[in-house]
């Protein structure tokens, strides 16, 4: 038992060791996703995770006529971490450093920002949920996401 755990342990060293222990760029991301509700839709495009960014794109709309737009990065930095910066209608970029990060699961966070927050990405299955909110979780937007062309 004990030559078992020193065998994990060691190979939790060395991945740890390989990775500098930065977080992940959430490739579970990656994709063209479609919230539809009747005649209202909201689509996220996101790219595969490539020098350290994936870029993402965002809008709203209901029926043909586009209601907003923003375009997303996710990018690691030179220390490892990882921020969001957002860019709704083409203004400037607020950025939201990493919180907490799971397997298929990501939060950000500026709790300087005026709304939102905090934004939360994560996988059930084949959709992906997303949700922002204030920091003590009120005010929440949710939105469930299907792969585009299903």
């Amino acid at each position: 038992m004990k030559r078992r755990v020193s065998f994990v342990a060691a190979t939790l060293l060395l991945a740890l060791s390989a990775t500098g222990g930065a977080a992940e760029l959430p490739d579970w991301l990656t994709g063209e996703w479609l919230q539809q509700r009747d005649d209202r839709w909201t689509e996220e495009v996101w790219t595969l995770p490539r020098g350290g960014t994936m870029i993402g794109m965002g809008r709203t709309g209901r029926g043909e006529s586009l209601r907003s737009w923003e375009v997303m990065r996710i990018v690691r930095a030179a220390d490892g971490s990882l921020a969001f910066h957002g860019a709704p209608e083409g203004g400037p970029a607020t950025i939201f450093p990493l919180v907490s990060q799971g397997v298929r699961d990501i939060i950000f966070a500026n709790p300087d920002h005026d709304y939102p927050q905090r934004i939360r990405y994560w996988r059930e299955g084949r959709l992906l949920m997303a949700e922002t909110a204030r920091m003590d979780g009120s005010q929440a937007q949710n939105w469930t996401y299907a792969p585009a062309g299903e």
